[in-house]
């Protein structure tokens, strides 16, 4: 009689004392070596499995480290920026210093930020912060609830980037907001395609969104 394969490994497992009646089966059977033709014993078959498993285990650990080790890095980036605009005294400063740090520290090679609903004595008409912008850019910025990451991006941004523009592969872009209000946006672009791309994830841009529209409310009253 022919038992299916399921039944015969059910009836294993659900009797472990078959071996202990039946030691010198256990010591007959040879199955095949998945890494190579010869056939190998039962023992020697979960030896290599236990291998290959710990082998498995190893490389996601080396995998959990190395992204451990990345947020580190990017918490400590984000903290010497918060620690800097926590100091600034005016929204010029503000504006310099997430500059400083997104281009530097971040090493984000294209970085703009436009503003609006400033008030009238805030606005310095030679900033390209406060140019004014589209009806389609002001709407695009208040739908975001999240960072975008990809290519391409909202109406008017790669012109943002002047020259450079042209050759920004993927883009972040950031609303900036009071409450619920949303008064600018900050745009990173990069000449990597995989730089920004939408399935990454934005704990990060969205914390230094939130930090950089602090110090510009903060600033620009």
């Amino acid at each position: 009689m022919n038992l299916p394969a399921k039944e015969v490994a059910q009836y294993l497992k659900d009797h472990p004392e078959f071996f202990d009646q039946y030691a010198d089966a256990l010591a007959q059977i040879h199955i095949p070596d998945p890494h190579g033709g010869r056939a190998v014993s039962i023992t020697e078959r979960q030896i290599g499995t236990l291998r290959d498993q710990v082998k498995r285990l190893e490389n996601k650990l080396a995998e959990l480290i190395r992204f451990g080790e990345e947020n580190d890095v990017l918490s400590g980036k984000a903290h010497r920026l918060d620690v800097a605009l926590v100091g600034a005294t005016d929204a010029g400063s503000v504006l310099r210093l997430l500059y400083e740090h997104l281009c530097g520290d971040f090493a984000v090679p294209h970085v703009a930020v436009r503003l609006w609903d400033v008030p009238e004595a805030q606005i310095d008409p030679d900033a390209p912060e406060f140019t004014p912008m589209s009806l389609a850019a002001h709407e695009f910025a208040a739908t975001l609830k999240r960072p975008y990451c990809g290519a391409g991006g909202g109406p008017d941004v790669l012109g943002w980037f002047g020259a450079g523009g042209s050759h920004v592969r993927s883009l972040a872009l950031v609303a900036l907001r009071r409450g619920p209000a949303t008064f600018g946006l900050m745009a990173l672009g990069s000449e990597e395609p995989q730089r920004f791309y939408p399935e990454m994830g934005t704990l990060y841009l969205e914390r230094i969104g939130e930090v950089a529209a602090a110090a510009l409310d903060r600033t620009l009253r």
